[in-house]
């Protein structure tokens, strides 16, 4: 079978779930979208890797990731080869000097380290036309379709819009040493949005 790269094109909130999340992968050089619940944590470490963010101490997959650099295991790309009854399945293509081996992993932790090993990410196409969702030339959702595409992005709030400067320097600090990355994503493009104005 072919495999299809992807690449993650939005973080957001799940409309279908309350307190989980959605990464939406897009099909390089094509229209599909793979929308995928994950929990909060798991959508945080992604959010941190692509933010680039350099948190206190290492998360989870910063240490996941320094383990295998330490014993020269290089991850090569991670496929998305399954969907069970809502759920996917993901393996990471990993080798060391001597063996390339695949190891079973959640979706989720698969996304957070391909983000931080710069590495490519596939699935098949058989799992698209199940679970994908089809744009249209303007990067909009088919009207059929629209039902399932995660809303409103992460850490969007009314309440930063209100708020000074000043304020929001202050609540930025306090929630990146309270290591919340999401929320502090959000303060710092509404602190960004008012330096273009």
């Amino acid at each position: 079978m072919k495999k299809i790269e992807l690449e993650i094109v939005a973080l957001s909130h799940s409309i279908t779930q309350t307190q989980s999340y959605a990464v939406v992968l897009g099909e390089i050089n094509g229209l599909r979208r793979l929308p995928i619940v994950i929990g909060g944590f798991e959508a945080q470490a992604i959010a941190v890797a692509l933010e680039r963010m350099s948190p206190s101490r290492p998360l989870t997959h910063d240490l996941m990731k320094n383990f295998m650099t330490a014993f020269n295991v290089n991850m090569h790309e991670i496929v998305i080869n399954d969907l069970q009854e809502g759920i996917f399945y993901s393996k990471l293509v990993c080798s060391s000097e001597n063996d390339t081996v695949e190891i079973d992993s959640r979706t989720s932790d698969a996304l957070a380290l391909a983000v931080r090993f710069g590495c490519p990410i596939y699935t098949y196409d058989n799992i698209l036309d199940q679970a994908g969702v089809m744009m249209d030339e303007e990067n909009n959702p088919k009207q059929e379709m629209s039902a399932n595409i995660p809303a409103s992005s992460i850490g969007k709030n009314d309440s930063l819009r209100t708020m000074s400067l000043e304020e929001l320097n202050i609540l930025l600090t306090e929630v990146l040493e309270s290591e919340d990355y999401i929320r502090a994503i959000a303060i710092r493009d509404e602190i960004k949005s008012r330096g273009r104005n």
